[in-house]
C-alpha cells in the first residue's frame, strides 16, 4: 500500500520549548492510522503543522503527501489539497444551521448570490451519509455534542476530504456516540478515505486503526502495525510511557467520617425555558474523606447540578437548602461559594476554567489573590513562589511558571485549573470530567491528587463519563437520570453493567 502521506525530521520549538525533535510519520493510503502519546507528547503540534496551523517556515523538517513537497502557509493551502482538520475544541456557529455550518465560506455561489436551495440538497446528502437524521435547516445549538461531530465531518465531505484529521474526537462523547463515530471511520476507510486518529481512549485506538504511531516527549518513539501484532492496551501503554503500569488507579484505604457537606430538595429551572425544570428534586451528600462519584449518560443533569451548586452558575429560580458540617451555608453566589469551602472545576478548561493568555502563576493564584496580597497589592515573590510550588507537586510540565496557558497540552492545563482550586483551599472539590482528554499517565497522576484531597479529609465529588474511572476511584456512585438521582450504591459492589441498568429503566428510588 502506498504512502499518501510522509513527515519527515517535523522540528517545532516554542519559546523555551521544543515541542517536536526530528518526528517522523508514514500514513498509507486509505487506512486508519492512530497517533497516541502522553499529554505534552507534541501529537496536536504534529498535525497543527501538518495542516498549516503553523505555516511552512515556522518548523524545520519536510512534509510529502501525495508524492510532493508540500508548503502549507494557512489552513486552506491544505485544505485545497484534501488534508481536513477537526480540532477538539469544534469550529462551529451556534445560532448558525447545520447547512450554513457545512458551507460556511464554501458557500455555493453564482455572481456572488448564495444558490441555498442547492447548498440544502447538498447538506441533505452529506447529511446522510454520516448518518445524521437532522434536517439541514436545525440549528447547531439544538444538538447535542455527538451530532455536532457528524456535522463537522459532513463539513470535511463538502471539501472532498482524503485525508481526515481527528483530533480528540470521542472526548466528549458517550459509549454509544463514540461506536457510531469510530463505525464511520471505518466505513470511510472502505470508500479509500484516510484517516488519522488522535486519542487517548486506547480500547477505540486498538478496536480500529491499522496502524499506531507513538510519541513520547516530541520525538517518535514506534510505530505498530496493527495486522502483524495482537495490539493491547497494555502493549500501548508501555510504549507510551516507558514503562508497564499494572494497576490504572492508585490504591487507597478510605477514612471516611461523617458528613461534610450536603445539599437537599434541589431544584433547578433552565435559564432560558422558565419552568422547565432541569434539577428535579435532588439529595446529596459527601462525607469528610470521601469520592463521591456521579455517574450518568450525557444531558442528565450531571454539569448542571455541579455548577448550580457553585454559586447558582447555572440556571434560573434555584431553590433547595445547602448545609456544611451541619450548618446551613449560602452558595447563592461564587463568591459566597468559594468562601464557605465549595469549588468547582469545570469540564471546560479553555473557556471557563483558564485566562489562556495569562501565564501559569497569574492562574493558579487567581481564585484566591487575597492569600499572595499585602494590603490589597499583589506581592509577585509570594505568588512566584505558590506556583512554583503546585507546579512542581502537580508536575506540571512547562518551561516555567511564566509559560502561558494557551501554550501547554491538555493534561497539563487541568493540572493548573486543579491547581488554582486547590491553592483556594476548598473543603468539597466538585471536579467535572477531570481527566477528559488526558492521556493514561497524567490520569494517574490526577487520580493520586484526588485521592490525596480525600485523606486530608476533604470531600470530593467526581462527574465521569467513563464508569471504569468512577469504579475504580470513588467511593460512592449517585446514578443520575434527566434530572434525578435514580440509584445510589457502594462503589465496592457496583458494575458497569449495575449503573447502565439503573439509568436505563424509566425511574428507581435513591437507596
Amino acid at each position: 500500500m502506498n504512502a499518501i502521506l510522509e513527515m519527515r525530521s517535523i522540528t517545532k520549538t516554542f519559546p523555551g520549548v521544543k515541542a517536536l525533535r526530528d518526528v517522523n510519520l508514514v500514513v498509507k493510503q486509505g487506512e486508519i492510522h492512530a497517533i497516541c502519546g502522553e499529554n505534552g507528547a507534541g501529537k496536536s503540534t504534529l498535525m497543527k503543522v501538518l495542516s498549516g496551523v503553523y505555516p511552512f517556515g515556522s518548523y524545520e523538517g519536510e512534509i510529502v503527501y501525495e508524492g510532493e513537497t508540500r508548503r502549507f502557509d494557512r489552513i486552506a493551502d491544505s485544505e485545497h489539497v484534501g488534508i481536513i482538520i477537526i480540532h477538539q475544541e469544534l469550529a462551529l456557529v451556534p445560532l448558525l444551521s447545520i447547512a450554513e455550518n457545512i458551507f460556511l465560506g464554501n458557500e455555493p455561489a453564482k455572481f456572488g448570490v448564495i444558490n441555498w436551495s442547492q447548498a440544502y440538497n447538498r447538506a441533505k446528502a452529506l447529511l446522510k451519509k454520516v448518518g445524521l437524521k437532522e434536517p439541514p435547516t436545525a440549528l447547531i445549538t439544538n444538538l447535542g455534542i455527538g451530532k455536532q461531530q457528524l456535522v463537522e465531518i459532513a463539513k470535511a465531505l463538502a471539501k472532498q476530504v482524503k485525508l481526515l484529521i481527528l483530533d480528540e474526537p470521542t472526548a466528549s462523547l458517550n459509549e454509544a456516540d463514540s461506536d457510531a463515530l469510530l463505525k464511520l471511520l471505518v466505513e470511510f476507510r472502505n470508500q479509500g478515505i484516510t484517516s488519522i486518529l488522535i486519542s487517548h481512549k486506547l480500547n477505540e485506538l486498538a478496536k480500529v486503526a491499522d496502524s499506531i504511531t507513538v510519541l513520547r516527549d516530541g520525538t517518535t518513539v514506534e510505530t505498530i502495525d496493527c495486522h502483524s501484532e495482537k495490539i493491547s492496551e497494555g502493549r500501548i501503554i508501555k510504549s507510551m510511557v516507558g514503562r508497564e503500569m499494572s494497576d490504572r488507579y492508585p490504591q487507597r484505604q478510605p477514612k471516611i467520617g461523617e458528613t461534610l457537606f450536603e445539599i437537599k430538595k434541589w431544584r433547578v429551572e433552565h435559564p432560558i425555558h422558565a419552568g422547565r425544570e432541569v434539577i428535579k428534586s435532588v439529595d446529596l451528600h459527601v462525607n469528610r474523606g470521601e469520592i463521591v462519584g456521579i455517574a450518568g449518560l450525557m444531558g442528565a443533569g450531571r454539569t448542571e447540578l455541579a455548577m448550580s451548586v457553585f454559586g447558582r452558575a447555572y440556571g434560573r429560580n434555584v431553590r433547595g437548602e445547602a448545609f456544611m458540617d451541619g450548618a446551613a451555608i449560602d452558595i447563592s453566589s461564587i463568591q459566597k461559594a468559594v468562601a464557605v469551602g465549595v469549588a468547582y472545576v469545570t469540564e471546560d478548561r479553555k473557556t471557563l476554567g483558564l485566562v489562556l493568555n495569562e501565564d501559569i502563576k497569574n492562574n493558579v493564584t487567581l481564585a484566591n489573590l487575597p492569600a499572595v496580597a499585602w494590603r490589597g497589592v499583589i506581592d509577585d515573590a509570594r505568588e512566584q513562589q505558590v506556583a512554583n510550588r503546585y507546579r512542581t507537586s502537580l508536575k506540571i510540565r512547562s518551561s516555567g511558571i511564566f509559560q502561558r496557558a494557551l501554550n501547554l497540552s491538555g493534561g497539563n492545563q487541568q493540572k493548573v485549573v486543579l491547581s488554582k482550586w486547590l491553592f483556594a483551599q476548598p473543603k468539597v472539590l466538585i471536579l467535572d470530567e477531570p481527566t477528559r482528554g488526558i492521556d493514561v499517565g497524567a490520569k494517574y497522576e490526577i487520580y493520586t491528587i484526588i485521592n490525596e484531597l480525600a485523606d486530608a479529609g476533604k470531600g470530593v465529588i467526581m462527574i465521569s463519563s467513563e464508569m471504569p474511572e468512577l469504579l475504580g476511584i470513588c467511593d460512592r456512585i449517585y446514578v443520575m437520570n434527566e434530572g434525578r438521582f435514580v440509584d445510589e450504591m457502594p462503589a465496592a459492589g457496583a458494575t458497569q453493567e449495575k449503573i447502565m441498568a439503573s439509568i436505563m429503566r424509566e425511574y428507581g428510588t435513591v437507596q
